[in-house]
């Protein structure tokens, strides 16, 4: 009896250690292109409960997602979603202005809508795909693609 009470405290003991610690920070990478509404909105939720909970949180957009970025967005993107009535694009920009996590389109999709980087919200950029391809392999990274 003994011998498996100290196997099940061991096996307590590791499973607790495999947990972020509150001096840990994970990355947060959060890949944005489903042209669904809702989905957006979502992906928009996670990450910002995760950077409230610690996490260096940054959002990649791509195809229909990167619509999200555009000052000029197409109202699925700012259609408001039950039941907060909010929409992908109000919630990334409430994220962006807490400074709870950076925003980027991909390379290609300002290229392929033929658009320029002005055709951005205002603190989000073109990614590099060099620095974008490091925060994904990470060691402490979580990517979360929508």
């Amino acid at each position: 009896m003994k011998q498996k009470l100290k196997g099940l405290m061991a096996a307590l003991a590791m499973a607790a250690s495999a947990g972020v610690h509150a001096d840990e920070v994970p990355d947060l990478v959060t890949i944005v292109t489903s042209p669904e509404p809702q989905t957006q909105l979502m992906a928009m939720v996670l990450t910002m409960n995760a950077a409230q909970k610690g996490a260096k949180a940054h959002i990649l957009l791509c195809g229909p997602g990167g619509d999200m970025a555009l000052q000029d967005a197409p109202e699925s993107v700012l259609a408001p979603q039950a039941p907060k009535s909010m929409s992908s694009q109000g919630l990334m920009k409430i994220i962006l202005e807490k400074g709870l996590a950076t925003a980027e389109v991909c390379a290609i999709y300002l290229p392929n809508a033929n658009l320029s980087p002005d055709a951005l919200l205002d603190g989000i950029g073109v990614a590099d795909p060099a620095v974008m391809a490091a925060r994904i392999i990470a060691e402490d990274a979580r990517v979360m693609s929508f």
